[in-house]
């Protein structure tokens, strides 16, 4: 019986150590810096990396067999690099984005609503994007991964837009932006990548104050293609809103996480606030995984701007979940509520690198 138990023991600290390794490996990857598509994708699953390592370290600390001690130890220290990442992403952190008390007169002069959705192409259910946007009637409407049966389909919400910016495509990669709000110097731009669009324009609040808006959905890292496309066109993102003096709004799926290096640097640039820091994760993609999503989908915005509302709407048969905001262009009480991020030293070599 005791020779059993033993063997069993054996295997069980086998399998935590293998485990442990291959989470040890794919840290060692992920703080490599490099375009490789195989390195960058460690920066989406950090939760699911910790969650799998922190059940192998347990396996270890209460396994009996030589070098638990030195190899929990290792495990720890590459768990703690991984929980250093997501961290500003939980409650423990302070919130980088206070949020606004404004009048009913306030809201309705300062304030729009948002809703973001990458519908998923493939996704032919028209009628739950449709009724979404009937429930919700946001100011700004982003759709990703919007060829032309998407755009017909989405046309009799759409109508009720007083501006649209159309680029409805068969490779993943199409786009329609459409606004309430009035809308100056709008285009639609291939920043980094031909037949991946972005839509880039002035908006003007109910009151008359402008605001430039960035909408983007870059390619993702994957076989065949590394991240050197992507993290430019993020980073022109962030030096054109940055170069217009203006407020700005940027939204989209970036197919980048808010704690990876890029997105990091995007937030620098720009000036931007991420309002998710110190509240949570609104993690959007994969819809199916409940437990192990990671945030694709994002709200930036600049100080001048305060956040009212943001949350992560049900599933309506895409791979993505929706993202829905609302967003005042307050620039005081902005200010006083905001804390961006300080640009680093090396933050334009680092840019120009990119470029």
């Amino acid at each position: 019986m005791r020779q059993n138990q033993n063997r069993w023991m054996a295997i069980a600290g086998w399998i935590a150590a293998i485990i442990g390794l291959c989470v040890l490996i794919v840290t060692l990857a992920g703080a490599i810096p490099s375009n490789y598509w195989w390195i960058r994708v460690w920066d989406f699953p950090r939760l699911i990396i910790l969650t799998v390592g922190g059940v192998a370290l347990i396996m270890l600390v209460l396994l009996k067999f030589r070098w638990r001690w030195s190899a929990g130890a290792v495990l720890l220290a590459a768990l703690l690099y991984q929980a250093g990442h997501i961290y500003p992403y939980t409650w423990l952190a302070s919130a980088e984005a206070g949020v606004v008390e404004v009048s009913d007169e306030e809201r309705s002069a300062h304030c729009f609503t948002a809703l973001s959705l990458n519908v998923l192409q493939d996704n032919r259910d028209y009628r739950r994007t449709i009724d979404l946007i009937e429930a919700e009637r946001p100011d700004l409407l982003l759709l990703m991964e919007i060829d032309q049966a998407w755009l017909d389909a989405m046309e009799p919400v759409l109508v009720d837009y007083r501006h649209r910016f159309e680029a409805p495509l068969s490779n993943k990669y199409g786009m329609v932006f459409a606004t309430r709000l009035r809308a100056t110097d709008g285009r639609i731009l291939n920043l980094a990548e031909a037949e991946t669009p972005s839509v880039h324009a002035t908006l003007h609040t109910p009151a008359g104050q402008s605001f430039r808006l960035a909408a983007l959905h870059p390619r993702p890292p994957h076989p065949g293609q590394d991240t050197q496309e992507r993290d430019a066109e993020i980073a022109i993102a962030a030096m054109m809103t940055r170069d217009t003096e203006m407020p700005a709004l940027s939204i989209g799926d970036f197919n980048d996480v808010g704690w990876s290096e890029t997105a990091q640097l995007f937030r620098r640039t720009g000036r931007y606030v991420d309002p998710r820091i110190g509240r949570g994760f609104y993690a959007t993609f994969p819809a199916s995984w409940p437990a192990f999503r990671w945030p694709l989908d994002h709200v930036f915005f600049t100080e001048e701007l305060a956040l009212l509302h943001l949350s992560i709407g049900a599933g309506v048969g895409s791979d993505h979940l929706p993202v829905h905001a609302e967003i005042c262009l307050v620039p005081g009480e902005g200010r006083e509520l905001n804390n961006p991020e300080e640009a680093e030293a090396d933050d334009a070599e680092d840019i120009e690198e990119v470029m």
